[in-house]
């Protein structure tokens, strides 16, 4: 490409058509490229501070080279401008504020200049075919490509795609699979990012996704819509499950994933370095779902906390290990299935977690309500847990137990009531001593308990209250569901997390906070 920028009519067309071609790219963009370095040789032999421009005709290959200059009355700049009587000679109708072209003789480059040329057109051909690269990979994310391993550096597979390469980096692979240069591999395109040294293609072996496309490639009713895969989890090179969903009832989900002898499964566990899958029929109803999920485990009984995002197992005793799974894998995976944390326990680990629960609740009805061990245990054992739960039952309700009056509800729900009274006075004036400013218990919802846990958290004016996001307020805490449940962590969440305030009540504190910073606007 060299002698491009002096070589005759035909051959500069010669030489874009072949770039074109090779790069795979528009000829155009081969031209412009071409008549940018062109305008470069020519600045550097007319000087750069002229305005030159070059076009070259895509379909005969005449090249011709101009410099723009300005009409002015007084000449400033001798480069860019030309006075009027000057201008004339070049165009007879010209007058002043016009921009006329001065066209300039055809230069022959030295080999200088050449080269120069060349860096040029060989930098916007990159450019142009990355962009193409990007163009062409970017909507492609999740599908599954197949390529020739190039080279492994520092463990990072670079695999050819024929038309770009991509990267499988060390977290992405199949731990202790062997990959050597010149293997065909298949992956599914992860991401693609646009760098300064081109475009990224991000490949991944191990991800969630790459099993389900090798799923959908081997069974026909996943493919067409009717079986859909509805939640996976992975521990690459060791096990995996894919919950899956029918359309047709006619149909088995697992049956057709499992395939004639196990033959459809089977390609994909060959493909996975024999990986272990369980086929696991979806639920909508949780409980269901998780029993499923924590097979081959039998489970005696589910208790679901909607508002942690935690689900409680309890398992007979000699299913606990099964449960559990080699170092936390088999509950780890259903909990990365089902994305919601999950505790295992066994039966006598259930029973005596509800009778401490049930002692700590009896003692709370005894000594707020002034009630002896057998009424407070009754309460207990009708459901009752919480103070407000008898100040605010209908009385009919408790009256309803057994041995029980609506003369004894009534006195159960006043004492109910001036027991939360006096939990209210004692939170209003330790939230006094905190020094928690009164206009924060004008707030909507919030209660004097809150206004304490605010006051140990720092947030004390109004001015406190309305510098936070509604997440610092309430976000509900998170569980790590990656760590074993041994080691399971949480996160502190909002300062009013263990409260279950909602979103909407989260803005309606925060803006009510702010009302007084534009009560100056609005008057």
């Amino acid at each position: 490409m060299a002698n491009a920028i002096s070589a005759n009519k035909a051959e500069l067309l010669a030489i874009a058509n072949s770039v074109a071609s090779e790069k795979m790219i528009d000829k155009a963009i081969v031209i412009e490229a071409m008549e940018d370095a062109i305008q470069r040789a020519a600045r550097a032999r007319y000087g750069a501070e002229n305005d030159i421009r070059a076009k070259l005709d895509p379909e005969s290959g005449d090249l011709r080279l101009w410099r723009v200059v300005e009409v002015v009355e007084t000449v400033d700049d001798y480069f860019k401008q030309v006075d009027l009587k000057q201008a004339q000679k070049l165009k007879k109708d010209a007058v002043v504020g016009d921009f006329i072209v001065d066209p300039l003789p055809p230069i022959d480059l030295g080999r200088i200049d050449a080269q120069s040329a060349k860096q040029v057109i060989f930098q916007k051909v990159r450019d142009a075919e990355r962009e193409r690269q990007h163009e062409e990979f970017k909507d492609r994310v999740g599908e599954i490509i197949t390529g020739v391993v190039k080279s492994v550096e520092f463990g990072h597979v670079v695999v050819n795609l024929g038309r770009a390469e991509g990267v499988i980096r060390r977290d992405q692979q199949i731990p202790r699979e062997v990959v050597r240069v010149g293997d065909r591999i298949r992956s599914v395109i992860l991401n693609v990012r646009r760098e300064n040294r081109g475009p990224q293609i991000f490949l991944s072996r191990a991800h969630p996704e790459f099993m389900k496309k090798l799923f959908a490639q081997e069974v026909p009713e996943i493919y067409d819509g009717v079986i859909e895969i509805k939640a996976a989890a992975r521990d690459p090179g060791s096990r995996a499950k894919i919950g899956v969903i029918s359309r047709d009832s006619s149909i088995d989900p697992v049956g057709a994933c499992v395939g004639m002898k196990g033959s459809r499964v089977q390609a994909v566990v060959q493909e996975m370095q024999g990986e272990k899958i369980d086929i696991i029929p979806w639920s909508e109803d949780t409980a269901t779902f998780v029993v499923n999920a924590l097979q081959p485990a039998q489970v005696s009984r589910v208790v679901i906390d909607e508002e942690e995002e935690r689900i409680e197992v309890v398992v007979p005793d000699d299913q606990l290990s099964l449960a559990i799974g080699r170092r936390g894998q088999n509950v780890r995976l259903a909990s990365q299935l089902t994305g919601k944390a999950i505790d295992i326990m066994t039966e006598a680990d259930a029973s005596e977690k509800r009778q401490k629960e049930f002692v700590i609740r009896s003692e709370l009805f005894q000594n707020e309500l002034d009630v002896d061990e057998t009424l407070s245990q009754l309460l207990v054992a009708e459901g009752f847990g919480e103070l407000e739960e008898v100040a605010y039952v209908g009385v009919d309700e408790l009256a309803a137990i057994e041995g029980f009056d609506e003369d004894l509800a009534a006195e159960l729900q006043s004492r109910a009531q001036e027991a939360l009274d006096r939990r209210e006075a004692a939170a209003r004036e330790e939230r006094r001593a905190l020094g928690v400013e009164d206009a924060l218990a004008d707030m909507p919802h919030l209660t004097e308990a809150m206004l304490v846990t605010l006051g140990k958290a720092g947030i004390k004016t109004l001015d406190d209250l309305a510098d936070l996001a509604t997440d610092e307020l309430i976000a509900k805490k998170r569980v790590d569901q990656r760590r074993r449940r041994s080691e399971t962590s949480e996160d502190k969440g909002g300062i009013l997390a263990e409260y279950g305030l909602s979103e909407e009540q989260g803005n309606e504190i925060i803006m009510a906070a702010r009302a007084h910073w534009f009560e100056g606007e609005e008057a």
